[in-house]
């Protein structure tokens, strides 16, 4: 979670490892800390953090599709806070999706972490095609794969974000190994056409 190569965030924020909260609470320069590369578990109310990742061989897609778990984030885990998460490839919008509530306490927590902070998200997977954009296999919006200008030897950048004017500015968490519900990273897979 903590190698994103962007980022512009507010606070509340924080970045957390499965040995602890890494630097220090609600200071987005936290973000800037080098132990950042060992955090599974970041948040933040507003801005963004941006990941690239790379296309080499530049084969013709069918798909672009990320993995990862998100939650809202809720100032004293509150279980009734929706929040608008939007998602962008190479500065282009997908989509945004709205979370009703993140996850509070649903098991009981593997650390104390469970009683201060959302113990769990939503595992959810963003599929781009030809058609357009799909969120767990819905069609949230028009952008194919023709509008993200993807380019051989060129980074795919993921941003993912709350964006100023978001109709439920509630905060992201992402959830990576040792957090959440999905011992997982993000992860972003590219289908070839055959």
């Amino acid at each position: 979670m903590g190698l994103y190569t962007s980022f512009s965030v507010s606070a509340p924020c924080g970045l957390r490892s499965v040995d602890g909260v890494i630097g220090l609470l609600d200071i987005p320069d936290t973000f800037l800390d080098p132990a950042r590369v060992k955090a599974g578990l970041l948040w933040f109310t507003g801005g963004f953090v941006e990941y690239r990742f790379p296309y080499r061989n530049g084969a013709p897609l069918a798909a672009l599709e990320f993995s990862m778990e998100l939650g809202s984030d809720a100032p004293g885990t509150s279980p009734d806070w929706p929040s608008e998460i939007s998602v962008s490839v190479n500065e282009v919008e997908i989509g945004s999706w709205t979370l009703k509530s993140s996850g509070f306490r649903q098991v009981e927590p593997r650390d104390s972490w469970g009683r201060y902070g959302s113990d769990h998200g939503e595992l959810t997977n963003w599929r781009v095609t030809r058609a357009g954009t799909f969120l767990d296999g819905v069609r949230i919006s028009s952008v194919s794969l023709a509008d993200l200008q993807l380019e051989p030897a060129q980074p795919i950048r993921l941003r993912i974000g709350v964006a100023a004017n978001a109709s439920h500015p509630g905060g992201v968490n992402i959830f990576g190994r040792g957090f959440g519900h999905h011992d997982q990273e993000i992860v972003m897979r590219l289908s070839t056409v055959e």
